[in-house]
């Protein structure tokens, strides 16, 4: 008896829900994505087998770089711009919206308040090169990290008030180049503590954990 032969049928898939999905996905990725602002300080940060990750929001960050200049960064546009409006007003200096606007944009910067007018005016390439920011003061007659911390801290709350939310605090992490003088580090530590803050992340470099003997 013959065998009856099934005819053969080609198999065809329709990609178009798949593409347009793939699409949607890139889109997304696109518009959400944060990019790294660019930064005024280089930092060589020192290795260590820590795993801890630090979070992409609330996070104050002090920067220190190899030639012991000191930067200062908060996470958080309308939190920088708070901090700015207190700052200015505790030392007196006035600031236009468009200045305003361009400190809401900083994510580091690193002068002294007599000088903060000057960066903000410049383009990023500029404030950005080498030597122009040197370094926000640290001296115990001049601590103007002491008041960026505190200006800081309560404009996190202010902003959180605002949006009807309880503020959970501010992160605070030191990134300090392995160069960097112990005595500064020292200092900025001493702030911290001045203002009952003592609990605070080191940022490093992960490097692998060392194998033990016998191993």
């Amino acid at each position: 008896m013959a065998k009856v032969k099934m005819p053969r049928k080609s198999v065809s898939l329709d990609m178009t829900a798949m593409c347009d999905m793939a699409f949607l996905l890139l889109n997304f990725f696109i518009l959400t994505a944060k990019f790294k602002p660019e930064d005024p300080v280089t930092v060589d940060m020192p290795g260590s087998i820590s795993e801890l990750k630090m979070p992409d929001v609330g996070v104050m960050t002090i920067s220190v770089d190899k030639d012991n200049k000191v930067f200062f960064g908060v996470e958080g546009q309308f939190v920088r711009r708070e901090m700015l409006k207190l700052f200015a007003g505790q030392y007196k200096i006035g600031y236009t919206p468009q200045e305003e606007q361009e400190f809401m944009n900083l994510s580091t910067f690193g002068v002294p308040a007599n000088q903060l007018r000057t960066i903000l005016n410049m383009s990023n390439a500029e404030r950005n090169k080498p030597g122009v920011q040197p370094g926000i003061p640290i001296d115990s007659a001049d601590n103007q990290l002491k008041d960026w911390i505190a200006q800081a801290r309560y404009a996190d709350k202010v902003v959180a008030a605002t949006n009807g939310t309880e503020s959970k605090g501010l992160r605070i992490a030191i990134r300090g180049d392995k160069a960097t003088n112990y005595p500064t580090i020292k200092k900025i530590i001493t702030t911290l503590q001045d203002q009952n803050i003592n609990k605070f992340n080191l940022i490093t470099n992960l490097e692998g954990a060392p194998e033990l003997a016998g191993q």
